[in-house]
């Protein structure tokens, strides 16, 4: 009876945080896809959607394209997609959120935003300059730490195996936690 009775309580103690602490999702975002197949198409889909940021909070809608044999990046309001990364599945989604990460650099954050974040997260230059690795940049390790903190999935390419890695500067719940603080700053001075 007291096994019975054990077996019940761990069911509903189950049930109930399934139904009560389901994980938080993101949502999609606004966004257009121009080329790629239906399967790519759902690749990126699945990586914002997969996602726990909010990337509604993007004022205006994202551009995507999809083309083969090209490197992934991104610009403002636009993200070009290689499609062999794409063919790959979950496994390119972390550089779907990374570039996506761009976006809210490049549409949301400020130079006081990103000084702030720099402090934070390491690299020599926010920005491109003078051959810097692709780990030294910071706008680069925000962007990694973006994708990992919102999605902390083994399945995660952008998953940090050191401290050192462009993900690994700080932990993903601290970074989540300044993120809103400084997106929260700027929808309260919208409003002024």
């Amino acid at each position: 009876m007291d096994r019975a009775v054990r077996w019940i309580g761990l069911l509903c103690l189950t049930t109930a945080a399934l139904v009560l602490v389901s994980p938080a999702r993101g949502v999609g975002g606004r966004y257009t896809i121009d080329g790629g197949t239906a399967r790519e198409q759902a690749q990126v889909r699945g990586a914002l959607d997969t996602s726990s940021f909010d990337w509604s909070v993007l004022p205006t809608p994202i551009t995507i394209e999809i083309a083969r044999g090209q490197g992934s990046y991104a610009v403002p309001g636009q993200i070009l997609l290689d499609a062999d990364l794409l063919d790959a599945g979950r496994f390119s989604w972390g550089v779907v959120q990374h570039e996506f990460a761009h976006e809210v650099d490049f549409l949301l954050l400020d130079d006081a935003d990103r000084t702030r974040l720099q402090a934070v997260l390491g690299g020599l230059s926010w920005f491109p300059s003078g051959g810097l690795a692709h780990g030294l940049i910071t706008c680069e390790r925000f962007a990694s730490t973006l994708a990992w903190a919102y999605w902390p999935s083994p399945d995660n390419v952008m998953r940090p195996t050191s401290g050192a890695d462009e993900a690994g500067s700080v932990p993903p719940a601290a970074f989540r936690a300044l993120l809103a603080a400084i997106l929260r700053a700027h929808r309260l001075t919208q409003f002024r």
